[in-house]
């Protein structure tokens, strides 16, 4: 246990101050016994706890940082862990990649029956779905989402500014005003194509080749996140691997099931199965029609954030898929999103259609009922609003 809390001190002392703190912190009601907080991989699961550990606790033994890991929890479970650690007084256990056990669930719900007293927050793969395929969690377990960066939050890392985050209704119908506020501190325009390159993920922070950490990160959602969790047979992995290129390179369309499945070697049910995999763990989104969801064809797949693009398949990068993935990647978070009419891009929530224009497009006739959102626009008007001011959503 004491080789714990050292690990538990060093990490909390040498975690930097200089990070963003993301603003699920306040979200989350830390009053709650079982917390569990999914992400994609490599968008800060482990420094939010970390950040959370010394924000809170800092390196009082009343709370212990622990990674599953670590081969010690190979011949000990979680529950008998956790028992030991209350025993010591302890009262918050911070729990990183809890799936790496194979019966975690069963071994949380343990914990919450028999250590009433005991706080655990963990960590799991997006991949997961946390009540539906783990009943014994069902009504106890409160689950939170962990996103990469917004173009907000990049923004306030790059510039040291301190920019609060705006709902679709404040930038739609506020959004000169907002603008106001910006501009005089900062030109978002002058930033926003690092952000479209390496803005997501919080890993563009260290010394190292951004696109082939990104790579790396990506093979790891689908060894680890896709393979390990949905539990499918290794002699798949590059079946996977190869959809996931050939829905890159078609482009933001309607896939074609039949020949994707001829491409793979497989069924068409077997492919609509494994774009869901990689849905779920943030690679691409699946844009519907109005009225359609999964598991019906959906009308687009685009990739789930811009730097995905630029590392899968960086030699065919088109600007106009760009800029409509980053508005998507903006919106997906707390709106719903659907393939647009005629003329325009998106529905969203069922009621907005928004139109994604290039540098120097130019309206030809101004429909009220559409909002445009404008490439290197520096300011707006009406319903012609800068592309980067929905990079404030969150």
């Amino acid at each position: 246990m004491e080789v714990f809390y050292r690990t538990h001190n060093y990490l909390v002392e040498h975690i930097s101050n200089t990070l963003v703190r993301r603003d699920l912190m306040d979200e989350i009601d830390w009053s709650d016994r079982l917390i569990g907080i999914k992400g994609t991989r490599g968008v800060g699961k482990t420094t939010f706890l970390l950040q959370y550990a010394k924000e809170k606790y800092g390196t009082d033994r009343s709370c212990l940082y622990i990674n599953l890991n670590n081969f010690y929890f190979q011949g000990r479970g979680i529950a008998d862990f956790a028992g030991e650690f209350q025993k010591r007084g302890g009262r918050v256990l911070l729990i990183d990649q809890v799936f790496k056990q194979p019966d975690w669930s069963r071994e949380l719900r343990q914990c919450y029956d028999r250590y009433p007293g005991l706080k655990i927050v963990f960590t799991g793969s997006s991949v997961m779905r946390l009540k539906e395929e783990n009943p014994e969690l069902n009504g106890i377990v409160k689950s939170y989402n962990l996103r990469g960066f917004s173009f907000r939050e990049f923004l306030n890392l790059q510039t040291g500014c301190n920019f609060p985050a705006y709902t679709l209704d404040d930038i739609l119908n506020n959004h000169e005003h907002i603008i106001k506020t910006i501009l005089p501190k900062v030109r978002p325009s002058d930033y926003f194509q690092d952000y479209l390159h390496h803005g997501f993920y919080p890993f563009f922070l260290e010394k190292r080749n951004f696109s082939e950490n990104l790579l790396k990160t990506m093979n790891m959602m689908i060894e680890v996140d896709i393979l390990l969790i949905k539990q499918i047979e290794l002699k798949y992995l590059s079946k996977i691997k190869k959809l996931l290129y050939l829905l890159a390179v078609d482009g933001p369309v309607a896939p074609n099931v039949s020949q994707l499945a001829t491409d793979i070697k497989t069924s068409r049910a077997t492919v609509m199965n494994y774009i869901k995999y990689l849905a779920d763990a943030r690679l691409i989104n699946m844009v519907y029609s109005k009225g359609d969801e999964f598991p019906k064809k959906p009308a687009r797949i685009m990739m789930h954030n811009t730097n995905l693009m630029y590392s899968i398949y960086p030699v065919k990068v088109d600007e106009q898929h760009v800029l409509e993935t980053f508005f998507l990647n903006m919106l997906w978070k707390d709106h719903k999103v659907n393939k647009g009419d005629k003329g325009t891009s998106f529905l969203v929530d069922e009621k907005l259609s928004f139109r994604i224009c290039p540098e120097g497009y130019r309206i030809p006739k101004n429909n009220p009922s559409i909002c445009y959102a404008m490439h290197k626009a520096e300011v707006g008007h009406g319903n012609q609003i800068p592309l980067w001011l929905f990079g404030f959503l969150f």
